[in-house]
This record gives structure tokens, sequence and C-alpha cells, in this order.
């Protein structure tokens, strides 16, 4: 009987073994290093604001101009 309890540890034991090394990656993905980089980097992210600039307002203008032009209707020569 002890000699059936010894395998089963043993298998156990690779078992555990081979799960962590398949998983490691992904642990290490979300507890590593890079992980708290990419969420500092993030919360610096959420805390940046768009300011408008002289090119965006020159941009929104022209587009409101291209709005404004007036347009014709081409016709079918078919017809």
């Amino acid at each position: 009987m002890s000699g059936v309890s010894w395998v089963f540890i043993a298998l156990l034991a690779a078992a555990i073994i081979v799960l962590a090394g398949a998983e490691w990656p992904r642990l290490m993905e979300r507890a590593g290093s890079r992980a708290r980089e990419q969420r500092a980097r993030a919360r610096r992210k959420a805390q940046l604001r768009l300011l408008r600039t002289e090119s965006d307002d020159f941009a929104a203008s022209v587009q409101r101009d291209l709005e404004r032009l007036p347009t014709i209707e081409e016709h079918d020569p078919s017809r």
C-alpha cells in the first residue's frame, strides 16, 4: 500500500509541475513586471486629456465651409 501512495504523490507532483509550466507565460503576463508597467501606463493614459489646437480649429472650419458649398445634380445623359 505504501508503494501506491508514493506513486500517487509522484504523479500528482508531476501533474502540478506540468500545469505550472504550461500556465507560466499567462501567469507572468498578469503578475510580472511588464504587467505592472502596462497598468501604470494605463493609469497615466487615463489622466490625459485632449487639447484642441489651431490646426483642429482650422480643420473644423474647412469642414464647415465644404458642407456649405452649393452642389449640382448631375443628370445621366443616357436617360
